[in-house]
């Protein structure tokens, strides 16, 4: 089974967990009082949750999303990639398609917020568990590619994991958000940033294809000059080897 297709095979359980909840949360199921206790039990209003919550602000996430889209631009066309536009500008719809998502379902549901929050409806899906999802998520899926260590790849996943789950836990903790308010937006977003990634690695698989060195990499693309350098110097030592052996002078 191709990478692809594990990829895409993700999709299936979080958008069936995100439509369970929607379903829970229209017809007020059982799953709602599931959700209200264990939101009692979490919500300690401070300074601490609510700076973490911030992490989600679109005047925060979006910036850094905008800052890396700007540098894998650079990258990509300074390298030659192939179609190198084309995963920045798929991560920059992507993030102009949350709200687009988001809004409406907020208004369709029209779930009440947590006692700590005042009287006001449109809490569900979070707003800004999507956000930091999609920005910090998009992010690390673009710089990916371009790094070269397994460990600092490593470090910007987990990076971008503790981003998310830090502004997740905020929003319960101070009251935000109920929990199914974060967790259906985890799953929506999950759907997103793996359609993202199979944008990501198809580029990707195109840029390798085009290259003829796997260890050249998106920092040092193989060029036309490395190339003839190459040839010249397969040719010197072919004519040296000739001339070794019939006595006359070779000559590229």
């Amino acid at each position: 089974m191709s990478a692809a297709v594990r990829r895409a095979s993700l999709l299936g359980p979080p958008a069936v967990l995100f439509a369970l909840l929607t379903w829970q949360v229209m017809a007020h199921g059982p799953l709602l009082r599931l959700d209200s206790r264990l939101s009692r039990a979490l919500v300690r209003p401070d300074r601490f949750s609510e700076i973490l919550s911030d992490l989600g602000n679109i005047q925060i996430a979006v910036p850094v999303l905008v800052l890396v889209i700007g540098y894998v631009l650079w990258r990509g066309r300074a390298a030659g990639v192939p179609r190198w536009w084309l995963p920045p500008l798929a991560a920059a719809v992507l993030m102009a398609l949350v709200p687009a998502i988001v809004v409406p379902l907020k208004d369709w549901t029209a779930r009440p917020g947590t006692p700590v929050v005042p009287p006001a409806v449109g809490y569900f899906p979070s707003g800004h568990t999507a956000t930091a999802a999609v920005a910090y998520g998009s992010a690390t899926l673009l710089l990916l590619p371009w790094l070269r260590s397994t460990a600092a790849r490593r470090s910007l996943v987990g990076g971008c994991a503790a981003l998310v789950l830090g502004v997740s836990y905020g929003l319960v903790r101070h009251g935000y958000h109920w929990p199914s308010d974060v967790v259906a937006s985890w799953c929506l977003c999950t759907v997103l940033l793996t359609t993202l990634s199979l944008v990501i690695s198809r580029s990707t698989r195109r840029r390798s294809s085009g290259t003829p060195s796997s260890s050249s990499g998106p920092s040092s693309p193989t060029t036309s000059s490395d190339r003839a350098a190459r040839a010249r110097s397969h040719g010197w030592r072919t004519s040296r080897s000739s001339s070794s052996s019939s006595g006359s002078p070779g000559s590229w």
